[in-house]
């Protein structure tokens, strides 16, 4: 079994730490990816990276994701260093956690937990 995310892409905000009562500190921040496709003759090629000279529009779609650091190290030189618009490689697995928000609605939350950035 493997569950392993590769992800380059840019900081969405500065990362902040998070302490909650009786664990481990965790730091966390938003990392954006950009797909792009090329649009021409009703297709799109989703996914592939055309470059920009090609004939047909371009389209891009932006996809936003959770990183939360928990490894102790990684997690203090994250919160020091990753800064807002610095461009980032992240590697680790996804989890599909739960949580109960403000209005005691139970909502999915889909977190990267980072190994390596």
């Amino acid at each position: 079994a493997m569950n392993r995310v590769q992800l380059l892409g840019r900081v969405g905000q500065d990362p902040i730490m998070r302490q909650v009562e009786g664990k481990n500190p965790v730091t966390i921040f938003s990392l954006a990816t950009n797909e792009m496709w090329r649009t021409g003759d009703g297709e799109v090629n989703q996914g592939a990276l055309f470059p920009l000279c090609d004939l047909g529009d371009i389209s891009q779609k932006t996809t936003w994701h959770r990183i939360s650091v928990f490894r102790p190290g990684l997690r203090d030189v994250t919160y020091q260093y990753v800064r807002k618009g610095a461009r980032i490689y992240v590697e680790g697995k996804i989890d599909y956690g739960e949580y109960t928000d403000k209005n005691n609605v139970r909502r999915q939350a889909t977190t990267i937990i980072a190994g390596k950035i």
